[in-house]
């Protein structure tokens, strides 16, 4: 049974119990963020929640991607969670 989560605008289909950036990276997400200093994509890096930089929104709030499992209903942007203060203010909550 999969669940639905919505990435950007776009419904998607993944397994209960997927951890959110693994499953952006087997949909081809690689870039999860652009890098607020110069615009480089950034994505899942050290897949246990320590470098942050993983960190999108998900249900209106900053998470890690790589420490978040996915639900159903879940709603999930990639923009808007690349400045390092908005980074840094939220994402230790996930």
């Amino acid at each position: 049974m999969t669940m639905r989560i919505t990435v950007d605008g776009v419904e998607w289909q993944v397994e209960p119990g997927e951890v959110l950036s693994a499953a952006l990276l087997a949909r081809g997400r690689r870039a999860l963020r652009a890098s607020p200093r110069r615009g480089a994509p950034r994505g899942a890096f050290c897949m246990m929640g320590v470098c942050q930089e993983c960190a999108i929104t998900v249900d209106g709030r900053i998470r890690r991607a790589c420490v978040t499992v996915v639900r159903d209903g879940m709603v999930v942007s990639l923009e808007g969670a690349g400045s390092d203060k908005v980074r840094m203010a939220g994402a230790h909550g996930a």
